[in-house]
């Protein structure tokens, strides 16, 4: 029988590599286009939530509206997201992904998962119904906590 500190102590162990392999392959993708992570942040942030205003930006990274405004200028100028008037508010301004942003996320999420295929091959035929099964639980049980928050 597993302990709780035991299957802590595993879920640490492998959030902490999966983290760091994770981020760095992140990092390095961002880096290579030349965007900051934060900048890449906002990207991805459009990408799973859709267009949203630049108060949401300041808002979700906790910086000043001009802060937003310079983050997002460097993507708008390369073309990755487009403002547009907010139907809702015509003063303010709504940003979401263009079809070249898209391209850049899907990029960057392909090779953040890289990995993941170089370690699935690493798995033994045995193994790999049971690692299916495990993250089936641990993702159920995430989904739980999130609905919560």
């Amino acid at each position: 029988m597993t302990s709780p500190l035991q299957l802590k102590q595993s879920l640490r162990s492998w959030m902490d590599v999966f983290m760091h392999r994770s981020m760095r392959s992140w990092m390095h993708f961002a880096k290579s286009t030349g965007l900051s992570m934060p900048q890449f942040s906002i990207l991805m942030q459009l990408h799973h939530k859709g267009s949203f205003g630049m108060s949401q930006i300041s808002e979700k990274f906790d910086i000043t509206a001009a802060a937003a405004s310079q983050l997002t200028e460097k993507l708008v100028q390369g073309g990755y997201i487009e403002r547009a008037e907010d139907p809702n508010d015509r003063r303010a301004k709504s940003i979401q992904l263009t079809p070249k942003g898209k391209e850049l996320v899907e990029a960057g999420m392909t090779e953040r998962y890289r990995w993941m295929d170089e370690l699935v091959s690493k798995l033994s035929a045995e193994d790999k119904p049971k690692v299916v099964e495990a993250l089936k639980v641990l993702t159920e049980a995430a989904k739980q906590l999130e609905e919560k928050s």
